[in-house]
């Protein structure tokens, strides 16, 4: 029986887009049920995997020494499916191969500089890549804007949304509450998400509060938006809750007054589509896929002066009051046409392409 090799150690950290991509497309292709090609998932912590999928998947375990050339693992598969463009862990043989680009955004982060390590390490997986898959349309576009790519077979494949139901119970409270109606945003706290800006617009709306999610552990969490909320004395109105789990994630989606996403650089952007679950507003800038993602419902900024911002906020939500029903059904249909079962489905035929 053909095996297909998973390359998903990224798993071990839910917290991050990586190990959401690499669970949810694992689930969907559990879901998907198939039982004329093997697949092997390749993991840290094997037990969690294997309580949850039991055998319809094999096992290998993630070895951080497998990175180096000599030591790649040996067994020759099929088919290897490098889940991101940053995977340093690569077959030992010459065999089919599919890279999932899901940006190329350490262009502009880490180095323009094409000898710089990571941008070779790209090169590479682009050459020796049988077909490439992206997470948007920008996603291809900016890897041709930087890249020579082979002339291979290229697919777009949306992430699914990882909420397929509000499962809130009732009586559920998270930690942190606001006292006062409150817009939320989630990701973690680096300078491409932009949070400050979102500081700067709240000096200017005294109704509300802003919560923040996610990993805060940071330099910039402890630099730029700390000097920010401390600058305009906004410490009793910012609420940084850190890493949170669904259920309290559901809860500041459900009682949010709109979610905010000034984020600079995105491959795809997940978060809006959660909020659009719950028929949320949603507010974002207007870079890279976010436009994309985001479709004809959403309301976006050009640029991040405050007053602007804004003004861009008001207008929107009267937009959404004045027309709530049209905008919540919208945004809730639009949710449910990214669906993780259904991105399954495409890369097991973008599988059966190269097996």
């Amino acid at each position: 029986m053909k095996n297909v090799f998973l390359e998903s150690h990224n798993i071990k950290n839910l917290h991050f887009g990586f190990g959401q991509f690499n669970y949810h497309l694992i689930k969907g292709l559990y879901q998907a049920n198939i039982d004329d090609f093997k697949m092997t998932l390749h993991a840290k912590n094997l037990g969690k995997l294997k309580d949850e999928f039991g055998n319809y998947f094999d096992y290998k375990k993630y070895q951080s020494f497998r990175r180096y050339p000599m030591l790649r693992i040996r067994k020759k598969y099929d088919l290897w499916h490098s889940l991101n463009q940053n995977i340093k862990i690569e077959p030992y043989h010459d065999i089919p191969y599919l890279l999932t680009v899901h940006d190329v955004n350490f262009i502009e982060e880490e180095s323009s500089d094409m000898n710089h390590e990571r941008n070779i390490r790209f090169r590479e997986k682009l050459e020796r890549s049988n077909a490439i898959t992206y997470i948007s349309n920008f996603a291809k576009a900016s890897t041709h804007k930087h890249f020579n790519v082979p002339n291979v077979p290229e697919y777009v494949i949306y992430n699914g949304n990882p909420i397929r139901e509000v499962t809130l119970p009732e009586n559920h409270v998270p930690p942190q509450v606001s006292k006062k109606p409150f817009l939320f945003s989630i990701g973690e706290f680096t300078p491409r998400k932009n949070f400050h800006t979102l500081v700067e617009m709240l000096a200017l709306l005294p109704d509300f509060n802003l919560v923040l999610s996610g990993n805060n552990n940071t330099a910039y969490a402890n630099g730029k938006l700390a000097e920010t909320i401390q600058k305009y004395n906004l410490q009793d109105r910012v609420i940084i809750t850190g890493k949170i789990d669904d259920l309290d994630k559901q809860y500041y989606l459900q009682n949010c007054t709109a979610f905010v996403f000034p984020s600079l650089r995105e491959g795809f952007g997940i978060p809006p589509i959660e909020a659009m679950c719950f028929g949320k507003p949603v507010f974002l800038s207007h870079n890279t896929s976010l436009p994309e993602i985001g479709g004809d419902h959403a309301f976006f900024w050009e640029q991040y002066d405050p007053t602007y911002m804004v003004e861009v906020f008001e207008k929107g939500m009267h937009t959404f009051e004045t027309n709530k029903e049209t905008y919540e059904q919208a945004y809730i249909k639009r949710a449910q046409s990214f669906d993780w079962n259904a991105t399954a489905k495409q890369y097991e035929e973008v599988y059966r392409s190269l097996i």
